[in-house]
């Protein structure tokens, strides 16, 4: 019985309304609220209390299907004000670090907070992100951002430029980078970095990427690897399978690299 009241849509939930592939809402389940479409409004006190899966009927009669969001519909819903790192490219890094829930990390570039969202949710019930942007007016947008999606409880935001002042944490579990100049925190990164542990970034030009790896060279990161991802949606039809016309091809060249230790550094009975 817990199980099923678990995936009850309760007031102020977040709900993606599907009518078809053209008519997706992200919505906030706030009673006596109405949308708008051009099947029909649909009342969205009519959605609370109801399950998950739910099927609802538009003035017009049109269905509409109350989906649970997934993480990928929190990240390209947010109000943004920069561009984000997109799912594709964001899956893969995550699953190049060691993180997992209750890690500390560091983020460098909130922007719009997309990968500060899945961090945060990454990292629950009890991990951290630390994120700083240089700019207040970012760094308000995701904080918003977050609270909206339930996450801001794991995050702590920070309006600074690191690349001077460097970050406040020690010993972090990794370092995500989405500046223009990520080879500039570098740096800081390895101060702030486990032994061990992971800096990644993403860039959309591969000047960015040489420079970058001539840092992470210079600065003791091993195991540095550069790639891309390529992402093609099949369009699965009655009159045949194909891929789509179009589609999500060049986003990001992802950066991955991870901190060892000079022998200053080392553990005192270490043999290495």
């Amino acid at each position: 019985m817990e199980e099923r009241s678990a995936n009850i849509i309760k007031e102020k939930d977040l709900v993606m309304v599907y009518l078809d592939e053209k008519r997706q809402f992200l919505v906030q389940a706030i009673p006596r609220l109405r949308i708008s479409t051009d099947h029909g409004d649909l009342n969205l006190s009519d959605i609370v209390g109801q399950p998950f899966g739910f099927t609802g009927k538009t003035h017009l009669g049109r269905d509409f299907y109350c989906l649970k969001p997934s993480t990928a519909d929190l990240m390209m819903k947010l109000r943004r004000l920069t561009t984000i790192v997109y799912p594709k490219d964001l899956g893969d890094l995550l699953l190049e670090t060691a993180v997992g829930p209750g890690s500390r990390v560091i983020e460098v570039g909130t922007g719009s907070g997309a990968l500060t969202l899945v961090l945060a949710k990454f990292l629950a019930p009890d991990g951290i992100v630390y994120s700083y942007d240089r700019r207040d007016e970012f760094v308000e947008n995701a904080r918003k951002n977050l609270e909206r999606a339930g996450y801001a409880g794991n995050v702590e935001f920070t309006c600074a430029d690191v690349t001077r002042k460097g970050f406040a944490e020690k010993e972090v579990d990794a370092v995500f980078i989405d500046v223009p100049e990520p080879w500039t925190i570098v740096p800081r990164a390895f101060e702030a970095l486990k032994g061990g542990h992971h800096v990644v970034s993403w860039s959309p030009n591969v000047e960015q990427v040489k420079r970058t790896v001539d840092e992470l060279e210079a600065h003791d990161f091993k195991r540095i690897q550069a790639k891309e991802i390529i992402e093609r949606e099949i369009l699965v039809r009655p009159q045949g399978v194909r891929p789509r016309e179009r589609g999500i091809t060049h986003t990001a060249y992802l950066t991955r690299a991870q901190k060892v230790l000079v022998a200053q550094q080392q553990e005192p009975n270490s043999k290495f």
